[in-house]
């Protein structure tokens, strides 16, 4: 089971008035007892003889161990983020074979486009809303981005 959807669960049992939650899935069962402050969580993962199960942990610790490793110090993008206006997939070229709309230290004008989004078999065109050079690519061609997301970053 997926450490995301196992926090979803720890999450939805002490935000709700129910004290226990078992499910079983093909991968294993799990089961998450809610305490008194911290909710221990048995997993139990049955296909693979070889893997270790996992014992009781206090929801703390899943929830630690569930976001993924950060690198010790991010620094935030310099410059102006061009964010996408919809959930949907990010292109950065017209067609597979298409070369890209913008690369790495491409000037753009601002309306030029510089991906596509498709978003419900639509592909939308995104444009640049503001002019510069762009410094930064920040989405992957085929990666489902969310709405306000960065995508570039021009300076």
């Amino acid at each position: 089971m997926d450490l995301r959807k196992l926090k979803t669960l720890i999450d939805l049992v002490s935000e709700s008035n129910i004290s226990e939650l078992e499910i079983t899935e093909t991968e294993g069962k799990v089961r998450i007892v809610k305490g008194g402050t911290a909710a221990p969580v048995q997993y139990v993962q049955t296909v693979p003889a070889a893997a270790p199960a996992i014992g009781v942990a206090p929801a703390g610790a899943i929830a630690a161990s569930a976001a993924p490793a950060a690198p010790a110090v991010e620094a935030a993008p310099v410059g102006h983020a061009i964010k996408s206006p919809m959930v949907g997939t990010f292109y950065r070229s017209s067609s597979p074979g298409a070369p890209a709309f913008v690369e790495i230290g491409s000037q753009v004008k601002e309306g030029d486009t510089v991906c596509i989004i498709e978003a419900m078999k639509i592909l939308n065109e995104i444009e640049a809303d503001k002019a510069g050079t762009v410094t930064q690519i920040l989405g992957e061609n085929g990666q489902a981005v969310e709405y306000g997301q960065p995508l570039f970053i021009i300076e």
